[in-house]
């Protein structure tokens, strides 16, 4: 499934971001793909749809939802890897190089994804969205080095725009036990 823009909305309070994702499906033609908690104790709602369509929902969300919205995005022209990590449903490619781009929030983990693998051939492992981690959230995915890198860069350039890149980091050669670990 190709998925033309996806929408994100993050609040700081669950029953308001239950409230606000009712808003956000009744306010548009769009396909909620994930609501849920993470922690500590934040909701945040992923949807997708037409660009429009996408737009006004996330503002009838952030309208609900009101002191609590912490972060929203509108990502037109998704990577569709960028979907299959965050259900980790990506098929492992080649192990080679390690990237590994760690945020602060789930919405900077999704604009750095999406940069990194729109920068260069990388296979994503998984974008995990703040779920038992204290609400940070990390990326994951192989290639050769120089793509690696590259990506990291533009991943860690993105999602860190707003100061919430807690660090980015290349490994070149990782050891099997390494991969097994992060998938």
């Amino acid at each position: 499934m190709i998925y033309e823009t996806i929408g994100f909305l993050e609040l700081n309070s669950i029953a308001k971001g239950i409230e606000a994702a009712d808003a956000m499906l009744k306010a548009a033609e769009v396909t909620l793909l994930s609501a849920k908690p993470s922690c500590p104790g934040k909701y945040h709602v992923l949807i997708h749809g037409e660009v429009a369509a996408v737009t006004s929902s996330i503002k009838a969300g952030e309208k609900v939802g009101g002191s609590h919205v912490i972060e929203k995005t509108v990502i037109p022209r998704i990577h569709p890897q960028v979907i299959e990590a965050i259900n980790l449903a990506t098929p492992m490619y080649e192990r080679n190089a390690l990237g590994i781009l760690e945020f602060f929030s789930v919405t900077s983990a999704i604009m750095g994804a999406d940069a990194a693998v729109k920068a260069a051939e990388i296979n994503l492992i998984e974008v995990r969205l703040g779920t038992g981690i204290g609400g940070k959230s990390f990326v994951t995915f192989t290639g050769e080095v120089a793509a690696v890198s590259e990506s990291c860069k533009a991943g860690a350039a993105a999602g860190g725009s707003n100061g919430m890149l807690v660090d980015s980091v290349v490994i070149p050669s990782p050891r099997e036990e390494i991969f097994r670990a992060v998938m």
